[in-house]
């Protein structure tokens, strides 16, 4: 079912689970993440970055993913993940996605404010929700890199006010990409956020390889959904490296990717447990 998580967001943030976002560049990533997400009864969103986005076509992108979603009884989201502009913004809530992020957290205060603010004016006039981000994330991923800058309590209360988004994306110590050394979450910026905005849904990106009790602890603490990109992409990798390796002569490219699918839907599988959106695709208010 091609559906919003505004069906389900509120009562997600109320009984303390989070929705998986789980990024995807291909038709076997976008096969494996729904099938997971259908075999558990989890409501899903699927990200599409920006380099996915040029990579694979918007438009075939998106006609993968609806196609996909009507096949599936549970609730599938297309979400533009991290989007830089209101030119890529637009792009997509023309093209049918029903959910946008729009990534204006390495402008300064002031211009992240005015481009979130006409993303949302926009995407609203469609029915379709909006994710923001203030703080910038660490790591690189993409077209977004950076040094790490959290987020502010006092001013995310200011830029959720003023800019009327559904989703807020925080920087609490989370980074994008691989971990690095001395990486943690910063559970006391966190529960001050929370406190600041008592009713608003957060949003931890790079949240790949961080440890289960942490995630569980953040949902705890406001976060509604979840990013994964980089453990889907080791998955990937990983099985066809070891697929190759196993099988020198065999040239198909079915043969070769089909092992991938599997690998993946069992990271997303693990993951959707983690985040106890399992068996709530049908809950709701």
């Amino acid at each position: 079912m091609y559906a919003s998580y505004l069906s389900y967001i509120k009562f997600a943030f109320r009984h303390h689970w989070a929705v998986g976002a789980f990024n995807v560049s291909n038709l076997e990533q976008a096969q494996a993440v729904i099938a997971a997400a259908e075999k558990l009864k989890a409501p899903v969103l699927v990200n599409t970055s920006e380099k996915a986005i040029e990579y694979a076509g918007l438009n075939a992108l998106a006609a993968v993913v609806k196609i996909l979603a009507k096949g599936v009884k549970t609730k599938v989201t297309l979400n533009l993940d991290h989007g830089r502009s209101y030119s890529i913004a637009a792009a997509c809530v023309k093209a049918g996605y029903n959910s946008v992020m729009v990534d204006g957290s390495r402008l300064p205060y002031r211009q992240n404010l005015l481009l979130t603010s006409r993303v949302v004016k926009l995407a609203h006039k469609h029915g379709i929700p909006v994710e923001g981000e203030l703080g910038a994330l660490g790591g690189k991923e993409d077209y977004i890199s950076g040094k790490v800058r959290m987020t502010d309590p006092v001013q995310a209360r200011d830029f959720v006010k003023k800019t009327k988004v559904d989703l807020l994306a925080i920087a609490i110590g989370n980074a994008h990409g691989i971990p690095q050394a001395g990486e943690k979450l910063d559970f006391g910026r966190l529960k001050s956020i929370h406190l600041a905005l008592p009713y608003q849904p957060l949003v931890l990106h790079g949240a790949s390889s961080t440890p289960a009790k942490d995630l569980r602890r953040a949902i705890a603490a406001g976060v509604v959904k979840i990013n994964i990109d980089t453990d889907l992409r080791l998955a990937f990798a990983k099985s066809i490296r070891k697929f190759l390796k196993n099988n020198p002569k065999i040239w198909d490219p079915r043969e070769i990717l089909s092992p991938t699918r599997e690998a993946i839907q069992k990271v997303v599988e693990e993951k959707i447990k983690i985040f106890g959106s399992n068996n709530k695709s049908k809950q709701h208010a």
